[in-house]
């Protein structure tokens, strides 16, 4: 009975599934499922205190997540024995670990599908020569400082897993981690980037290759067989796979056409071939990972189906699964157990070997390359960035008892450094903007005193949704042919996210087969190419797609910083609106609305605000086929002035019309503004604009000019109104004069102004577009754009007659 007793309390029973509730004398957290659920949430919520804090210093989630996990492990909460027994007991690990490895699973299915390996062919010799120092190096001397640790802290382990153990975990760099720090630094489509991204692309199939060999010597307890077994057998199912796989999914893949839904029965067979995967990885020895990671690998790029994968298993594996391994990792490191001197001179020297091994081998096979020394140097900083990956190869070490509980205390320790300590030195060794002066250029308002100059526009747009009315507004742009003609930027805006498949788009986006997308391979981003393209080849103007990739908090800079480089005379941005069904103008996104308030605050030109109702309808009109009316308000001042000098620029298109109301002031309300005060100093810089304006009007009658005399808001409105059956309004944000200092428009978009803000009241019934116009003011009282490192991350799709960004 006592061998039966110290049996059963060494053993401590299984857990059922779920409870009958309070009630009933059942408590919640004694049954694993709600057990699990609370542990879920705990992680999930720590984790996003967490990185919200960290923003700040613009360090990746991961950061946060490695953090978390150590929070609620014994080396901080776990402390306490009551909660580290109720919240996370050990009957309850084998569950918590299961769902952790599940979650840990699929997602290195999704970073598979980040990888194409025909590309790794067109890496070139500098990033390979780059990603060989930035292995051989730390592998080296992780094996070095493998010695100093066994013959201290780590007595007793097996010395060939260990050294390699060792070597892949001072050598990783996490080409995830890494990708998001890029993006946050806006490095991502530079030269630094490329390269960095590259070289890491290189280093992660390599850490994989090697990590794999680790696994395999570690289980060598028997006999020196059955690791070379374990290996070849390991092999045997990576060509298997590369033969067997890719011809089934890309005949998936081409059952799934653009534009429709993937079937839910090729999703479902590409999940469970994972599953299947990481069960012959399991029994072979060598980690169920490495299965789901295959299987990523060889799934098509191109087309819809990579995109649907990510879809239906991104968020529910990175948002809940995946945090659970980080809470996995973090009860398995105390780092109470890094005592006395020793211990941390050990961790000093392991952080030392790490950081002088990347960073020495980097550099110096860059300086080699006659890379710059600044940019060598970033490069050596970026290599250096652990991760996800990291921990991965350091819980399977634990698991394999290669590392005991101080040495995997240490190592995660280390990570944690390196990669906390990557965006504050690249942001201190690389800058680019001080270096780059800031460019001034000539035409930054379409108003100028030769018309005949080219005309440069940024148009940008978020989904294809905006896409013909921009085309049609481009068409009605491009003036006649004694100009020196029209050239458009357009920018596809698209958003930085914490999801993992944004650095897919990313990849996708850059268009030049670094790292790992194919440049001949079809995209959904193509589709906006292929539109601007036609458009391109059917007019005269120069249309060149571009695409911006950040976060929306500063995707501004991206606009700002190209409409300068490219040295464009107005920036078009889509208004946060769009138009129902039944004509009400409903909210997209609330995020846009700030993105033009930034842009309009920031701008080095002009900007104009397109609040679309469908100008040509929902697709492009042909030059011949173009037949629109187009109305200009103006009141006066500056923004009425660039509103007018595009309207007469669109004018001189055949088949455009433009009608200029210009509103006057009754006596009476010019009485009351001279008593008020209200100052008319723009007055003679309007009349002499408008003189000039009647001296071009064409004889055709393609140009109306009238004069109204109005009371008040009311008639002002009304006068509108006779025009709301034009195809679009043009109008100044800010005007002047007598007549706009009346307008009481209260409106929730000031970026609209009263104007454009009383053409979109719902009361106000029209089916004409608005383009609300700010005019580039060099005294104007708006805030310079931040200086942030100033490689901005935009793409821009090769064409043969454009200069590269």
């Amino acid at each position: 009975m006592a061998g039966n007793t110290s049996s059963t309390s060494s053993c401590p029973a299984a857990m059922k599934a779920t409870s009958n509730g309070l009630f009933q004398g059942d408590n919640p957290l004694d049954f694993s499922l709600p057990l699990a659920i609370l542990q879920i949430c705990l992680v999930v919520a720590l984790t996003r205190i967490l990185a919200f804090l960290l923003r700040p210093l613009r360090q990746p989630r991961v950061i946060a997540e490695i953090v978390g996990g150590i929070l609620l492990g014994p080396s901080a909460l776990g402390r306490n024995s009551k909660y580290l027994n109720a919240i996370f007991p050990s009957r309850s690990l084998t569950v918590l670990d299961t769902l952790a490895n599940l979650g840990l699973l699929f997602f290195l299915f999704l970073v598979g599908l980040e990888l194409d390996p025909k590309s790794l062919r067109r890496t070139g010799k500098k990033a390979l020569s780059i990603a060989f120092a930035g292995i051989s190096l730390p592998f080296a001397l992780g094996i070095g400082t493998s010695f100093a640790l066994r013959s201290t802290v780590s007595k007793g382990v097996s010395e060939a897993p260990f050294l390699v153990f060792m070597g892949v975990a001072l050598s990783i760099t996490a080409f995830p981690v890494l990708a998001r720090i890029l993006a946050e630094l806006k490095l991502l489509t530079t030269d630094v980037g490329r390269m960095a991204m590259s070289a890491a692309a290189v280093n992660d199939v390599a850490a994989w290759i090697l990590l794999a060999l680790a696994i395999a010597l570690s289980g060598s307890d028997h006999s020196p067989l059955v690791t070379l077994w374990v290996f070849l057998c390991g092999s045997g199912f990576v060509l298997c796979c590369i033969f067997v796989a890719p011809p089934i999914f890309r005949w998936m893949a081409q059952r799934c056409p653009e534009g429709e839904p993937v079937e839910e029965l090729y999703v479902c067979a590409t999940l469970a071939a994972v599953l299947a995967a990481g069960f012959i990885t399991d029994a072979i020895g060598i980690h169920a990972l490495f299965g789901a990671f295959v299987i990523g690998v060889l799934v098509p790029k191109e087309g819809p189906f990579a995109g649907a994968l990510v879809e239906k298993v991104e968020d529910l594996v990175s948002g809940l699964f995946l945090p659970l391994y980080f809470v996995s990792s973090g009860l398995k490191t105390n780092i109470a157990t890094i005592q006395g001197a020793q211990s941390w001179g050990l961790l000093v020297l392991v952080i030392t070997t790490a950081c002088l091994g990347k960073i020495v081998g980097t550099v110096t096979v860059s300086l080699l390359c006659r890379v710059p020394f600044q940019e060598a140097l970033a490069l050596g900083f970026l290599m250096n960035t652990k991760g996800l990956v990291e921990l991965i190869v350091l819980n399977i070490g634990k698991d394999r008892k290669v590392l005991n509980d101080q040495t995997f205390a240490i190592m995660v320790l280390m990570a944690i450094f390196t990669t906390f300590i990557t965006t504050p030195l690249v942001m201190t060794v690389y800058k680019p903007a001080r270096r780059r002066s800031r460019v001034d250029y000539k035409y930054k308002t379409i108003e100028r005193k030769n018309p005949n100059t080219q005309l440069r526009i940024l148009t940008c747009f978020y989904s294809t949704r905006n896409i013909p009315t921009m085309i049609n507004l481009i068409e009605a742009s491009r003036g006649t042919d004694k100009r020196e003609g029209l050239c458009v930027y357009a920018m596809h805006l698209m958003e930085l996210s914490e999801r993992s498949s944004a650095i897919l788009m990313v990849h996708k986006a850059r268009k030049n087969g670094l790292p790992f997308w194919n440049r001949g391979n079809p995209s959904d981003c193509d589709q906006v190419v292929v539109a601007f393209e036609a458009f391109r080849q059917l007019s005269r103007v120069s249309v060149r797609p571009m695409t911006a990739i950040s976060p929306m908090p500063t995707i501004h800079e991206d606009i700002c910083a190209s409409a300068e480089r490219k040295k464009v005379a107005m920036i078009i941005l889509p208004y946060h609106k769009h138009q129902r069904w039944d004509g009400a103008l409903e909210t997209t996104r609330t995020d846009f609305r700030w993105v033009n308030k930034r842009v309009l605050d920031h701008a080095p030109c002009s900007v104009g605000i397109f609040v679309d109702r469908g100008l040509g309808g929902t697709t492009h009109v042909s030059a011949s086929n173009v037949s629109s009316t187009i109305t200009v308000l103006f009141f006066g001042g500056h923004d009425d002035c660039e509103a007018l000098a595009y309207g007469s620029r669109m004018a001189e298109h055949p088949g455009i019309s433009l009608t200029v109301i210009r509103l006057l002031p009754s006596p009476q309300i010019s009485g009351e503004i001279v008593r008020e005060g209200v100052k008319s100093s723009t007055r003679s810089i309007d009349e002499q604009i408008l003189a000039e304006h009647k001296e071009k009007i064409p004889s055709n009658g393609s140009i109306n000019y009238e004069e109204r005399v109005v009371r008040n808001a009311a008639e002002t409105m009304e006068i509108a109104k006779e025009f709301s059956q034009c195809n679009l309004f043009l109008v100044g944000r800010t005007p002047e004069g007598e007549v706009a200092a009346k307008l009481n428009v209260k409106s929730d978009c000031p970026e609209l102004g009263p104007v454009g803000s009383m053409l979109t009241y719902p009361e106000f019934s029209t089916s004409a577009s608005v383009l609300v116009v700010q005019q580039y003011n060099n005294n104007s009282p708006h805030a310079p754009l931040p200086s942030p490192l100033t490689s901005i991350k935009v793409a821009e799709v090769p064409q043969g007659d454009q200069e590269s960004v």
